[in-house]
């Protein structure tokens, strides 16, 4: 994490410059509570995220095939880091069974020092190549 806020390193609060390290939110749904869960699990135990937050149940309105929908589902949020995307879209879509799992990235330009390592620290093992690949 590149720190561009004055102060240097005793501002607690930092703004992200687009490393790859960078922690981003991931926004998704679950048609149940049950499998939000579970999704939230694997993901975390996998550490594709450092957390993940299964939050109420909404309902859904949009076009699918030409025809108007009305879902109940449950919203997911992730906090990962950028360079963790590619790995975490891939599992959730095994994990989820809609064809098309809602997958949408919010930058995080700035954040509490403390917090965006934590997060940063937490998916490192999901992004490090294994000792045979480097």
């Amino acid at each position: 994490m590149k720190d561009q806020t004055p102060g240097g390193e005793s501002t607690p609060v930092v703004r992200q410059a687009g490393a790859p390290t960078d922690t981003v939110v991931v926004l998704s749904t679950a048609p149940d509570e049950l499998l939000a869960k579970r999704i939230a699990h694997v993901l975390v135990e996998e550490s594709l995220v450092a957390c993940a937050q299964v939050g109420p149940a909404v309902i859904s309105m949009y076009l699918w095939q030409g025809e108007l929908e009305g879902t109940d589902e449950v919203q997911l949020t992730f906090k990962t880091t950028a360079d963790a995307l590619p790995a975490l879209y891939a599992r959730l879509c095994d994990l989820h069974p809609y064809e098309i799992p809602e997958f949408v990235v919010l930058g995080v330009p700035a954040g509490s020092r403390a917090y965006l390592s934590w997060v940063a620290q937490g998916t490192r093992a999901a992004v490090q190549p294994a000792a045979g690949d480097a």
